[in-house]
């Protein structure tokens, strides 16, 4: 079979797609800006390792959705149509000298499961940020084997955005922004001791690597959006979300850490997780003391987020007690006038909630509306509008705040539901800001006035003197009264 780098259907081009072909290292990430020839890459280089590797070469292509997958089969037969032969029922190429490449696609990440006992010298996973968790990444990372000693490896391309930005710029892009270096892992075989090394590389590539598109292509995408989405799909810019949610987020609402007045009310939103991660924000309300923040605005003093190190959207798995410990030893020396949680953590199915395991003072049942209905008010849209505020913003956060500032403004519209959020994003933080601005409900100047959603909490960022502690908690008995009836 004639080489993948050079033969009659396609040619590699110099630079990135070259420098993919023959790369040695075991995990590469390809990408980065739309039209850098990422989906011929990945196909030339099957053919590099099939040519080199025949019958014990099997490859695995993945994409997120069936649509995503036919166009990525239609460009392979262009392609191999005359070094193999492809099975339509089973998506399956099978080339003249005995290797084998099969299309798949992943629309839930539990369907990773089904690769499970499989074997492949080639892993691919086109567009990876279409994956909102790397959860079934790693799974097909575990099908790399061989028993006839080929070296296997796996392969990615994306581009800025999608469900999984957070995630693969963490793994990929962040340590190494510019690309072209070496990120090493290890791993102790627990059977042995013997001490593994896997290394994987970003190898850039942007619409000028691309000979084949010319001005028109770049001119497209100049006019395909804000000037954000074409800083992602042009330069291929990781610090740029495109498709954002919450487009107002900005330096604006990022300070840094001050002391908090003590006459200033506190409380905490928490989002409970344990597989995922749990949020716990610490609040405090401006009484407009301090000139640099508007009466009645939120400022998030401190965040704890039960992530695992290194691996996003990854819960620790800690008991209710110990995290309630956590929350009660971090808050000592501090007056929290009330707690808003997910109301989930309240529900008891043969045993205590994780609302009773927290054994937190004045923690009450979050409103978790997220949309806006007929008559109610949404969280999204509470989240928004004090984001904006009006001459200035009403909601703020330290920059010590890491968490919520990484996964706030990379939070995506959902496809089915625009004015959602994708909730298979990195969203924990995200939500607990929501418990937190729904408990304290906001009105702009330019918006129709409503009814306040409970009696003496002020609407406009004004807090009434019977929205402190010991009266927010009358409020919510009385409330957590009604729900139960």
């Amino acid at each position: 079979m004639p080489d993948g780098a050079d033969f009659e259907e396609w040619k590699a081009q110099p630079g990135p797609q070259m420098e993919l072909l023959r790369c040695p290292v075991f995990e590469v990430f390809y990408g980065g800006a739309r039209g850098g020839g990422k989906t011929d890459g990945v196909l030339g280089e099957w053919l590099e390792h099939a040519d080199k590797y025949g019958e014990h070469a099997i490859g695995l292509m993945i994409r997120r959705t069936l649509k995503q997958l036919r166009e990525t089969i239609a460009r392979s037969k262009q392609i191999y149509r005359h070094v193999g032969d492809f099975n339509e029922t089973d998506k399956e190429w099978t080339f003249r000298n005995g290797a084998r490449l099969i299309f798949a696609y992943l629309e839930r990440d539990s369907d990773a499961d089904n690769y499970q006992g499989h074997s492949y010298t080639r892993v691919y996973v086109e567009e990876i940020g279409n994956f909102p968790s790397p959860a079934p990444i790693m799974k097909l990372m575990a099908t790399l084997r061989s028993g006839a000693a080929v070296p296997c490896g796996f392969r990615a391309t994306g581009n800025p955005g999608g469900a999984g930005h957070q995630w693969v710029k963490a793994r990929y892009i962040d340590p190494a922004p510019l690309g072209r270096k070496l990120i090493a892992s290890e791993f102790k075989n627990p059977f042995t001791g013997e001490i593994v090394r896997r290394n994987r590389v970003y190898i850039p590539s942007r619409v000028t690597d691309n000979g084949y598109l010319g001005g028109d292509y770049v001119a497209n995408l100049h006019m395909s959006g804000s000037e954000e989405l074409v800083r992602a799909w042009l330069e291929g810019d990781w610090n740029v979300i495109a498709g954002a949610f919450f487009p107002e987020f900005g330096p604006k609402h990022l300070v840094k850490p001050f002391e908090v007045p003590k006459e200033w009310t506190r409380f905490r939103s928490m989002d409970w997780g344990s597989a995922k991660p749990f949020s716990v924000g610490w609040w405090a309300i401006s009484d407009g003391s301090l000139p640099a923040f508007p009466r009645g605005a939120l400022i998030r003093y401190r965040e704890w987020y039960g992530c695992k190190p290194g691996e996003p959207n990854t819960g620790l798995k800690m008991p209710a007690e110990e995290v309630g410990e956590g929350i009660r030893d971090r808050e000592r020396g501090e007056t929290i006038g009330y707690g808003v949680l997910d109301p989930a953590a309240f529900a008891s199915d043969g045993g205590p909630s994780i609302w009773e395991r927290l054994k937190l003072p004045n923690m009450r049942r979050a409103d978790n509306k997220r949309t806006a209905g007929t008559g109610a008010m949404g969280g999204w849209d509470q989240v928004r509008a004090r984001l904006l505020g009006d001459e200035r913003p009403m909601i703020y956060f330290f920059d010590t705040c890491r968490d919520l500032i990484r996964t706030l403004p990379a939070l995506q519209h959902d496809e089915n539901k625009p004015e959602d959020v994708d909730t298979e994003a990195e969203d924990h933080a995200p939500d607990e800001v929501r418990y937190a601005c729904m408990s304290r409900p906001y009105l702009r100047k330019d918006q129709p006035k409503k009814e306040p959603v409970f009696p003496g909490i002020a609407i406009g960022g004004i807090e009434s003197p019977r929205t402190r502690a010991p009266t927010m908690d009358r409020l919510w008995k009385d409330h957590d009264r009604e729900g139960a009836r």
